[in-house]
């Protein structure tokens, strides 16, 4: 049906003209002559009013419920209350679809523990109206920051036969029943649907090294899998991976790169999304906009591994995973760093190679890797960087350290013999950098349908 976007009416440009809006009831109010609805469409923040004269309409009851889809016809008129707003005086309304009284989002204020229970629902409030708009830009203007850069973007495919991170925590991909009687486990692969063991991907990079190797630079943004049993506000086992690879780029030059497309990220959504901007800073991080002002107008902070563990060792802080060197740093561990030692983003690079993938460039201390994670306050890390392993000698020697299968990997080592180069890349999760330019603190909360262990839905 023909009707214009409410976030097209919120500009003024209508005022004293007839036109046509549809949208979802958030709030009514009844009174002895007038009757007031707040409608939203989705396409902004705000809601519209719509003033009913009830003296023009006097049988509103079912307009009146929350969550009942309407069509308003009528006049857009300045608001009288709110400054520099507008409102419509409805001429006629149209029930599109009715709500009943189990609505669950009676409320104005839900807690966010509930409204996961309702997905379906919960993308009609606010918060969630506001978080998908961001992403929605956030994703638009990632795929800008490299197309002007003139990288190829790339689809990496899903179903895989290797393991990208090494550590097999992978979901299987399977076409047999459950009781498919083969005495071993090698014998059900090789009568699978591919003749081998098959996974969800849990990253693009192997392939996405291989395109690079030809097209200099090129990035991939699709989802990828995780069967890690990780209940964590900041794990999914389906999550939203931005995934660039830089032929001719050591370490240095990616650490730029990933500094370049955090900054423009920021910027974006601060010119862009300024109303969502001050719903978060009011209800989910006081400081949020002047903290991400303070972001792009400054440089990242640089530290290696090594200086990290000597500054939390001498912090005095009690962490709850004591540190020595060589261990995994834990987010408690990240978010003070980012967010007492250094007070902003920082690239912590060169860690213990037994901590790191088999796939990352061995410096010549022989202990570390040419490796960088992007860490900051609030989240912990946003960014797994390294420079790549191009020499096949230590390559081969790292893969078979770790009991690595070489024959998965047959199309990958093969870009290591036939003119391989310096190249770099790092993979930046969407719903990380949602939640840090957000300030919502759980990663269940900035994606459609979160996928964690234990539940789907």
């Amino acid at each position: 049906m023909k009707h214009i976007d409410i976030i097209d009416i919120m500009k003024g440009d209508y005022i004293g003209k007839s036109v046509t809006v549809c949208g979802w009831v958030r709030t009514s109010r009844d009174s002895k002559n007038m009757a007031f609805l707040e409608l939203n469409d989705g396409t902004t923040l705000k809601h519209l009013q719509i003033v009913i004269d009830k003296a023009v309409m006097s049988d509103i009851a079912e307009f009146m419920k929350l969550g009942t889809s309407l069509k308003v016809e009528g006049t857009v008129v300045k608001s009288v209350v709110a400054e520099d707003s507008v409102e419509i005086n409805a001429e006629s309304i149209t029930v599109l679809g009715v709500c009943p009284p189990e609505y669950p989002l009676q409320k104005k204020r839900h807690t966010l523990e509930y409204l996961r229970t309702i997905p379906a629902l919960r993308v009609r409030t606010n918060t969630f109206n506001a978080v998908l708009r961001v992403r929605s830009v956030i994703s638009a203007c990632i795929h800008e920051f490299f197309q002007c850069r003139h990288y190829t973007y790339i689809h990496t495919p899903l179903i895989t036969g290797s393991d990208c991170e090494g550590a097999g925590e992978m979901f299987k991909v399977t076409t047999l029943p459950f009781d498919h009687g083969f005495k071993t486990e090698e014998e059900a692969d090789a009568a699978d649907f591919f003749g081998r063991r098959a996974a969800l991907s849990v990253s693009g990079q192997l392939e996405g090294e291989v395109a690079a190797m030809a097209l200099g630079k090129i990035y991939t943004f699709g989802p990828s899998f995780r069967a890690e049993k990780s209940n964590t506000p900041r794990h999914v086992a389906e999550f939203w991976h931005v995934e660039p690879e830089v032929a001719f780029a050591e370490l240095p030059d990616i650490i730029e790169i990933a500094e370049d497309l955090i900054k423009h990220i920021i910027n974006t959504v601060l010119e862009k999304c300024p109303e969502e901007l001050k719903f978060f800073n009011a209800h989910f991080e006081k400081g949020l906009i002047e903290k991400l002002q303070n972001v792009v107008a400054n440089d990242f902070a640089v530290m290696t591994y090594t200086e990290a563990i000597e500054a939390l060792k001498a912090s005095g802080q009690e962490f709850q995973y004591p540190v020595e060197w060589g261990c995994d740093l834990m987010t408690e561990h990240e978010r003070y760093i980012a967010e007492e030692i250094c007070k902003r983003p920082v690239f912590l690079t060169n860690y213990p190679k037994e901590i790191k993938s088999f796939y990352m460039k061995q410096n010549a201390d022989g202990k570390t890797v040419a490796a960088t994670d992007l860490l900051v306050p609030t989240v912990g890390e946003i960014i797994g960087c390294s420079e790549r392993e191009a020499d096949l000698d230590k390559l081969l020697e790292a893969m078979n350290i770790r009991g690595m299968n070489i024959d998965d990997y047959t199309d990958y080592i093969s870009l290591r013999k036939f003119g391989s180069v310096p190249h770099s890349g790092f993979g930046l999760g969407l719903e990380r950098i949602i939640m840090y330019v957000t300030g919502v603190q759980n990663i269940r909360d900035v994606i459609l349908y979160p996928r964690t262990v234990g539940t789907i839905s």
